[in-house]
């Protein structure tokens, strides 16, 4: 098998393989086979082993895909319907309405599969998803071919697609069992947030997610607000009630997390948790700051997330990773704080580790799943190129990303979808905007 011809071998200008931390590889190749990275090595080695396609990207960066590690993907179809306003207003008054009277199977299957168009042209591979009707957003991503963990949302009250907690609970473990052997999904559980689950409930989903090794996948401390509710009604701060329900963990991935004291990040080094940052979604909601730097520092597994487009606007997490990377030096006061090379970590080999990933996606190692993006870094505005890394956080758009492959097949080509028909989704797209906008009969 050694000696079989590799299926792709792409030869970058440059590579970074995000471990070992700080590398940039120049005129290096890599190669894949069988859908698993097999060779890192100097171009001209690369170039002694047969390969049945050759490609040559002058010009490129080639890094892993990236991990985008929070959002609610078919809310895409949902985007700029209530902006500008307060999360709980925002929720209550236009969201959770607006979900009630339109939120069915086929919302999901075509948001959803919008979503997934975005993030591949936007270089994302895999990324966490919550939201209703969990098998039809299932169903888009084995079509795709990209990378999900798809989690099932539980809340005290009826949503779309379960009468209460205990439905959603066991079409979950349905869902868990069916897919437990899908090469790019993975099924975890998504109580929405600490005020909206009971603490019956959260020991019912502590229970099957420790039963089946599944992730917990939750809102956490997204606002003052929210703590402060917490204090009143509990008489401690939800990370401190998760704790002693017995949810935090190495399992356990708390979205948002603004409001962070030093006995929350004890109890987050303590459990060995991650925290999913969405800074564009918490600046725009005005929720608040989340501090990354001393996340970091501390030892906290920090990854990052859009959240979903109704609050974003956009699946842009090369964009996200950038505002995270200037909000973080802000917060901290300090111009050192998330430099390009972590911010890149935060996008990759972060985002699969707060998913159970880390050992198949988010860096370019041999053995791992050849999951990689591919941007051009040629143009205009990304000239002259010093530090490629460097000028892919701060420098480079989406509209830089030119391929996209998930376990070495191409999902990107020159900037094409190679298995979506874009213009079939803009037209569906379209039609749910005019429907839910009252422009239509």
């Amino acid at each position: 098998m050694a000696d079989a011809p590799l299926d792709l071998l792409l030869l970058p200008s440059w590579l970074v393989p995000v471990e070992p931390a700080g590398v940039v590889l120049h005129d290096h190749g890599l190669g894949i086979r069988a859908g698993r990275i097999v060779l890192i090595a100097p171009r001209a080695e690369a170039l002694r082993h047969t390969a049945l396609e050759v490609r040559e990207l002058p010009g490129r960066l080639l890094t892993p895909g990236l991990v985008n590690a929070h959002g609610h993907a078919a809310m895409t179809l949902f985007r700029g319907l209530a902006d500008d306003l307060p999360l709980m207003t925002w929720l209550e008054k236009h969201i959770w309405p607006a979900e009630a009277k339109w939120v069915n199977e086929q919302f999901v299957q075509d948001g959803t599969e919008l979503a997934i168009a975005e993030q591949i042209k936007s270089g994302i591979s895999c990324f966490a998803d919550m939201y209703f009707f969990p098998e039809m957003a299932c169903e888009r991503v084995h079509a795709s071919g990209m990378r999900a963990q798809i989690s099932v949302p539980v809340l005290d009250f009826a949503i779309p697609g379960a009468r209460d907690a205990d439905e959603a609970l066991r079409k979950g473990m349905t869902l868990f069992d069916d897919l437990k052997h899908h090469p790019r999904l993975s099924v975890s559980f998504g109580p929405h947030a600490p005020y909206t689950v009971s603490d019956a409930n959260l020991e019912n989903v502590r229970v099957l997610a420790e039963e089946l090794d599944a992730g917990i996948h939750m809102h956490v401390q997204e606002t003052a607000f929210e703590v402060q509710q917490s204090l009143q009604h509990h008489g401690e701060r939800p990370l401190a009630r998760l704790q002693r329900l017995g949810l935090l963990g190495p399992r356990f991935q708390a979205v948002h997390m603004t409001q962070v004291d030093d006995e929350d990040i004890a109890l987050l080094v303590a459990t060995n948790s991650s925290v999913i940052h969405c800074p564009e979604s918490n600046l725009k909601l005005a929720s608040g700051f989340c501090p990354v730097e001393k996340l970091w520092q501390a030892g906290v597994n920090v990854a990052v997330g859009t959240d979903g487009a109704a609050s974003n606007n956009d699946l842009d997490l090369l964009g996200e990773t950038r505002t995270a990377a200037l909000l973080a030096k802000a917060v901290a006061g300090s111009a050192n704080a998330l430099d390009a090379h972590r911010a890149l970590r935060m996008a990759t080999l972060n985002g699969a580790r707060a998913l159970g990933l880390d050992s198949q996606i988010g860096s370019l190692e041999l053995g791992k799943s050849a999951d990689l993006a591919a941007f051009d870094l040629r143009g205009l505005a990304q000239q002259p190129v010093y530090d490629p890394v460097s000028q892919l956080i701060y420098a480079c758009s989406r509209d830089c990303v030119e391929y996209l492959w998930v376990a070495g097949k191409p999902l990107l080509e020159a900037g094409v979808l190679t298995r979506l028909d874009e213009q079939r989704i803009i037209a569906t797209s379209r039609a749910w905007g005019e429907k839910i906008g009252g422009r239509q009969a």
